[in-house]
């Protein structure tokens, strides 16, 4: 393998980030700088382009994204959504009902606000409903399993990571894989084409979750006295809609729908249409992000007497650190191409994908298993940042589409589910001393497994019909 100097001391570089990352020795957003900061100063590549990739427009996408999604959670759309989907009345009292109500809040909320924040939202809400049933268990004497409750926080960890996958905006692995796609593929992905691919893996994994949990967590009665009046006594505390959370709703709807009209107006009007071209060009997703982010500190709050707008900048959290590990990720990412570093590596592993067809199935599958894998031990983000390009190295060096490989890289990613370490929203239920760490550990592993098969399934079929 003849490597030039400058793909020498980037490699050498690579692999102390990633044993940072992976022992997390120092914070990761620190090792993304430091490794940033080693490139330049081992004359890998000018500091105008190591750095580049941290002014990236996914950067934007993700500052627009923090903004709506603290918005969100500061003025409690999230509880609104989580009450009103428990209080319809197909769900009721009944166990599994519950559990797949629950489900669908934290799949839903997770595809918009953070996964970690979903988790903590509904974590607290879990815990009043099982507090409500052992209160009126207690009365009637007829108490649920305590499996069940069980059951019930390993659904909001696991559907909250899951639920991460459905929009780009979801969960930060998704915006790393897309930046690598677009920046070494040249492959744009619209907001609506991610969507097409993820809520439909999103929509069966859920679905399994919920089926296994049932299973393996049953509740042992027909009905949870208690439910139905916690539900409607929260929904009672929330009050009527105010003006600050209509604000909110319509700044988060004008973004959502300045993020799929492009993609509309593509499959409508065709990529070659002047009105296609004017909207890829000028309204990119980070543009639209950012819209819908400055609405916040325009429309009003509504308090009397004061004239606030709905977000102020005292209460704007933006994650820096996800950022900062977005921009090292990508500048390490970028170089690595660009050195012929990645070829390099991905020529000296070709020999474990064999070739024709059945090669491209080998690679998706090898790309799918390493993320979910890496993604056990390290954060999802870190895990995104080394196995996406190798991934798409290994594709090109196969000579295959290294396009399914890239995204089922940045899929698998988000997976892994089988430790309290392997994702935020794992710990913070864990936290919660009512999970086994046994029945964790069993419950992951089979979502692992079988989220493996689904997404390597699903990137086949993209592989055969795109």
């Amino acid at each position: 393998m003849n490597l030039s100097p400058q793909a020498e001391a980037l490699a050498v570089i690579v692999v102390a980030v990633v044993v940072l990352w992976i022992t997390e020795a120092l914070p990761l957003a620190v090792t993304a700088l430091l490794g940033a900061v080693a490139c330049v100063l081992a004359g890998v590549a000018p500091a105008a382009e190591v750095f580049a990739p941290f002014a990236d427009p996914l950067i934007f996408l993700f500052i627009g994204s923090f903004l709506l999604a603290e918005a969100i959670r500061l003025h409690g759309l999230d509880k609104r959504l989580a009450f009103a989907v428990l209080a319809v009345p197909w769900v009721g009292e009944r166990p599994g009902r519950i559990l797949a109500a629950v489900a669908v809040v934290c799949a839903v909320a997770s595809g918009f606000i953070s996964n970690t924040c979903t988790a903590a939202m509904m974590l607290s809400i879990v815990a009043g409903i099982v507090a409500a049933v052992e209160e009126a268990a207690a009365r009637s004497g007829r108490p649920p399993s305590p499996a069940y409750a069980t059951g019930l926080f390993l659904c909001v960890a696991f559907a909250s990571s899951l639920g991460g996958l459905a929009t780009p905006i979801g969960t930060p692995p998704n915006l790393i894989g897309l930046g690598f796609i677009r920046s070494q593929l040249g492959v744009d992905i619209s907001f609506p084409g991610w969507c097409g691919i993820g809520v439909p893996i999103v929509a069966v994994l859920t679905s399994f979750m919920v089926f296994v949990l049932g299973r393996m967590f049953p509740a042992g009665v027909d009905r949870l006295e208690g439910v139905g009046r916690f539900v409607a006594d929260e929904r009672a505390r929330l009050g009527p809609w105010n003006v600050a959370q209509r604000s909110v709703a319509s700044a988060f709807a004008i973004t959502v729908l300045l993020w799929v009209t492009p993609g509309v107006v593509l499959t409508v009007l065709g990529s070659d249409h002047p009105v296609s071209q004017l909207l890829r060009a000028r309204l990119p997703e980070g543009v639209a992000a950012l819209i819908g982010g400055i609405l916040l500190f325009l429309l009003p709050r509504g308090e009397p007497g004061r004239r606030r707008a709905v977000l102020e900048w005292t209460e704007a959290r933006i994650d820096w650190g996800i950022v900062l590990l977005y921009g090292g990720g990508m500048a390490l990412g970028s170089l690595c191409f660009s050195t012929g570093l990645a070829r390099a590596i991905g020529e000296s592993i070709q020999v474990l994908v064999p070739g024709g067809e059945w090669g491209a199935v080998v690679l998706i599958l090898l790309a799918t298993a390493v993320a979910v894998l890496t993604s056990e031990f390290t954060s999802n983000t870190a895990s995104a940042n080394i196995v996406v390009p190798v991934a798409i190295a290994l594709g090109t060096a196969t000579g295959g589409e290294p396009l399914p490989a890239a995204l089922a890289a940045t899929f698998g990613a988000s997976l892994g589910f089988m430790m309290p370490v392997s994702t935020p929203c794992n710990a913070i239920v864990y936290g919660s001393g009512r999970i086994p760490l046994r029945s964790m550990m069993a419950a992951g592993v089979a979502l692992d497994v079988v989220g493996i098969a689904v997404i390597t399934t699903a990137m086949i079929v993209l592989a055969r019909f795109t």
